[in-house]
């Protein structure tokens, strides 16, 4: 088995213990300390017959339509860690590890970071999203390097997915191109880095059971077929900290049936438990969507940090609509066919990717490390921002009509330029 990484948590909350039956995601994008995050918005976009598209590694089919989509990425490849498209489709993944690691994984297929780009542009709906990342996984498999940095040319890794709308989220789990899907329609549900579906699941790769029992994987008389028992080495499952606490947590706030934003970003922003990162593995940017019910009037909004650390940064507020804009603060430099990752042989050389609120959040996060009294200052300024913008979103969703759309157009971007103002 391929050495194991500690990162990334992704939790969802749904009715009936979410305020105002909304269904509320979260996740942290743990990645290696160096790497920058960017948040990006891509407009929904109609392709000729016959396109094609350039993924991190491969080209595959386009499709005739794409949704418009949000994401919050690796600035150096195609996909994304996590993010969200204009129908309130959310996806996130995790690496996980699994008895079929090994050097065939740093085969350039399609990253796992991929299939959430791809699930978002071409999906409506969180099974649709399942349906189109399961396809393009079957047909091209997942595989390539994970990171940019040196060294990391031998670091790969397989994923898990947790992928929701306003109606219901979907847990996918694989191993190379094994996989399953568990439905959840209520209550509360996390991933980590470790498979966790168990006996129940709703969907799976095509004549799994059979697969795997020719294999000599599983026999019948076992017990019942658990996906994380057959693709686990170890016969014992260990859940990690993170991922028991995040659960727990998650039950414990739901509790009261008024789980809600607020409630998430808390939960992302636990540094005890290692649900929030802060060693060379670092929480790189955040993301917490609420998504209303089915037939809702009132849009799904979308919070993103872009920079490191929750606890450190803030999260900021985007809505699709009319003329939606983020601004070019947390958008990274475009190399062109000048990239390392791009020419071959990849990673040649090292670029500066930082985009402008990752360079003065930089400035900021020095000062809070040498104990300058400015940088705490600074840091509760933060904090009253994100209450005021938390209160103010509220406000405009309980009292939401469409006229509505024009003031919060260009939300995120208003917040990233009156943050990016508090670190000068």
């Amino acid at each position: 088995m391929a050495q194991q990484c500690k990162s990334c948590d992704t939790f969802v909350a749904l009715s009936p213990g979410t305020a105002g039956s909304a269904v509320i995601f979260g996740k942290n994008s743990d990645r290696p300390r160096t790497e920058v995050q960017e948040v990006v918005l891509y407009p929904a976009k109609e392709h000729p017959a016959g396109s094609r598209v350039a993924c991190t590694y491969i080209e595959i089919d386009q499709v005739p339509k794409t949704q418009s989509v949000i994401l919050s990425r690796p600035a150096w490849l195609w996909g994304a860690e996590m993010g969200a498209n204009e129908h309130g489709v959310c996806v996130g993944n995790e690496a996980v590890w699994d008895r079929l690691n090994g050097p065939d994984d740093l085969i350039e297929r399609l990253l796992g970071m991929d299939l959430v780009r791809l699930g978002l542009e071409r999906s409506t709906t969180a099974e649709e999203a399942l349906d189109v990342m399961t396809s393009l996984l079957d047909k091209h498999g997942q595989g390539g390097p994970c990171g940019e940095e040196p060294g990391s040319e031998s670091w790969s890794y397989h994923n898990s997915f947790l992928i929701a709308d306003g109606k219901e989220a979907w847990v996918l789990e694989t191993a190379g191109t094994y996989w399953a899907a568990e439905r959840v329609t209520e209550g509360v549900r996390n991933i980590s880095n470790e498979l966790s579906i168990g006996t129940k699941f709703d969907k799976s790769s095509s004549g799994l059971i059979d697969k795997v029992t020719a294999l000599g994987w599983y026999k019948p008389d076992q017990g019942p077929f658990n996906f994380t028992k057959v693709f686990t080495e170890d016969d014992s499952i260990q859940f990690s900290t993170r991922y028991r606490r995040g659960k727990q947590m998650l039950k414990d706030f739901s509790a009261s049936g008024q789980f809600g934003v607020k409630d998430m970003m808390k939960i992302l922003r636990d540094e005890e438990s290692g649900i929030c990162m802060t060693g060379s593995f670092c929480s790189n940017g955040s993301q917490v969507s609420r998504i209303p019910s089915p037939g809702s009037a009132v849009p799904a909004c979308h919070w993103f940090t872009a920079t490191p650390n929750p606890n450190r940064g803030i999260f900021k507020p985007f809505i699709f609509g009319p003329n939606a804009q983020i601004g070019t603060l947390t958008v990274s430099p475009d190399f062109g066919d000048e990239d390392p990752v791009k020419k071959k042989p990849r990673f040649q050389k090292q670029v500066d990717r930082r985009h402008e609120l990752y360079k003065h959040h930089e400035k900021f996060i020095a000062l809070m490390e040498s104990h300058n009294p400015k940088g705490q200052m600074v840091h509760e300024n933060l904090r009253e921002l994100e209450s005021k913008c938390l209160e103010d979103m509220d406000e405009f969703l309980n009292n939401f009509d469409e006229s509505a759309f024009a003031k919060v157009s260009e939300i995120f971007k208003h917040i990233a330029n009156m943050e990016m103002n508090f670190y000068k």
